[in-house]
């Protein structure tokens, strides 16, 4: 009896993490993120308190902080998910809500299209003053095609930031993987931009970051390819340019869109006085157009869904393995 408790009880645990991932999903897909109290929301306006006391102009006490920062989150989602966790039910409840937090797909293509939608109407004036939601670029000398690119590409990127990769964690951690990347990824928002003040201070964020990120932008660009209409073009590109971007990881996601959208991004951006000239991706293809925005909001979605049926099976076919080599 002991031995079939200890067999079916990874299984359990499995299973109802799964139920919760799909259960949390389903919720962002149908309601989107809460406008007033997200937890990210808190989390960021703590980060913000503890910045203020710990800013120092230097790495070591960037790192300090995102460490504080991070741990404090994964050991209180640790703590929770040896509480709630301890039944199915609590574990699914659990996993569904903390899905819900970090997940923020839907929002993203609901910005993504607001703005399309501006562009459509010829409101230039509208798309420049929604852009600053979506992405950090400075609208006000971007044209129509210009911000209809900046979009695609915050799209793009955002698919794995906001979706896969946060789903992946879970994955591979549970709760606790979840709500730990979504610190690591709020604090490089934050923190880990180059700017006077955060060059040295946000250095260790932003790293993190790039570590964190570096497994699910790989899984965005394959199920983007999965999920593209011509998928040799989304390949192609892919393995040709993802590798060229600056970002570790960003032009991984933002190659294999161009690819599956079948649209030229890259180039000039300007953020602030901050001016980058980035690698072209996918230079044989179009210019974006305003049209191309839906469409890249519906391969988001697809590769969403893709990255969850992907990290739920993972997920349990790990906590399988991992419980077989416990048994053994």
């Amino acid at each position: 009896m002991t031995v079939r408790r200890a067999a079916i009880r990874p299984a359990a645990r499995a299973a109802a993490y799964a139920l919760g991932a799909v259960a949390g999903y389903a919720a962002d897909a149908r309601f989107a993120d809460p406008r007033r109290g997200h937890p990210v929301a808190l989390f960021g306006s703590a980060a913000t308190r503890l910045e203020r006391r710990l800013w120092r102009d230097g790495r070591a006490a960037g790192a300090g902080y995102t460490a504080l920062c991070v741990g404090a989150v994964a050991a209180g989602a640790l703590a929770l998910d040896r509480t709630a966790g301890r039944r199915p039910l609590g574990r699914a409840a659990l996993a569904a809500a903390a899905t819900w937090t970090v997940l923020g797909g839907t929002s993203l293509t609901r910005e993504a299209r607001t703005i399309g939608r501006s562009l459509a109407d010829g409101d230039l004036t509208a798309a420049r003053e929604r852009l600053p939601h979506l992405c950090g670029r400075d609208p006000s000398a971007l044209d129509g095609p210009q911000i209809a690119r900046a979009v695609v590409e915050s799209v793009a990127e955002n698919t794995a930031d906001a979706v896969v990769n946060a789903l992946t964690w879970g994955a591979l951690a549970g709760t606790p993987g979840l709500l730990a990347f979504r610190a690591v990824n709020t604090l490089d928002a934050m923190v880990g931009h180059r700017s006077p003040r955060y060059a040295r201070f946000g250095w260790a964020s932003a790293r993190l970051d790039d570590v964190a990120g570096w497994p699910g932008a790989r899984l965005t660009a394959l199920l983007t390819v999965a999920a593209a209409p011509h998928p040799g073009t989304a390949w192609r590109v892919w393995r040709r340019d993802g590798s060229s971007h600056p970002s570790p990881n960003a032009g991984q996601a933002e190659s294999a869109f161009a690819g599956a959208v079948g649209v030229r991004l890259g180039g000039t951006l300007r953020y602030g006085e901050r001016v980058e000239h980035r690698p072209v991706l996918g230079a044989e293809l179009r210019p974006v157009t305003v049209d191309d925005i839906e469409r890249a909001c519906a391969l988001s979605r697809r590769v969403g869904v893709l990255a969850l049926g992907t990290t739920v099976a993972g997920h349990v076919l790990l906590r399988a393995l991992l419980g077989k080599r416990g048994r053994a």
